[in-house]
């Protein structure tokens, strides 16, 4: 199928482009951010739960880079600054306590969640690329899963809940905007 764009318009492929390293530079930095809590908490009762969701975030990595690959997708200038930030933010609300790691997780959860709904829906319109449309969809519910499990250990709360979940909520959207440029 052709597709036409008007002048300053990105094509599907260029936008697809964009959603590919936006998410690889997302999971990784959800990895980060899950190694970090994981210092920052083991031994702890949530370290048992917070590996889990950095195993699904792994497979979520793993498919990104294999798109990265195939696709030949230049990856986010930004990656280094993504390992160093994810894995301090994780480190410092899991230093705060459990409930503030979670909250962390709920923040990020929300703005991820958002983040793929609008995928899918551009997405929906396109059935050649309806293996990604799936993959982000299972992502979706995962990481949908993620903030719910946050929210059951208490996310709500960690002292200072919605200063520290806004902060986290928008530093997430900011870097998605980032990644996605650059």
């Amino acid at each position: 199928m052709t597709y036409f764009t008007a002048p300053g318009e990105r094509s599907p492929k260029e936008e697809i482009a964009r959603m590919i390293r936006v998410n690889h530079a997302g999971e990784y930095g959800a990895l980060r951010i899950y190694a970090g809590q994981l210092k920052a908490l083991e031994g702890s009762p949530s370290a048992e739960t917070i590996a889990h969701m950095k195993e699904q975030e792994e497979a979520h990595l793993a498919y990104f880079e294999d798109a990265v690959r195939a696709r030949r997708v230049r990856p986010t200038a930004l990656y280094p600054l993504w390992h160093v930030l994810g894995y301090a933010l994780g480190y410092a609300t899991a230093a705060l306590g459990e409930k503030s790691a979670m909250a962390c997780t709920v923040a990020v959860e929300d703005a991820i969640d958002a983040h793929y709904a609008e995928q899918e829906t551009y997405l929906a319109s396109m059935p050649q690329e309806k293996d990604l449309q799936e993959a982000i969809a299972r992502f979706r519910a995962e990481e949908q899963e993620h903030r719910d499990t946050g929210l059951a250990h208490g996310a709500k709360e960690a002292a200072g809940y919605g200063p520290l979940y806004h902060a986290i909520k928008g530093a997430t959207r900011v870097a998605i905007w980032l990644s996605k440029r650059i």
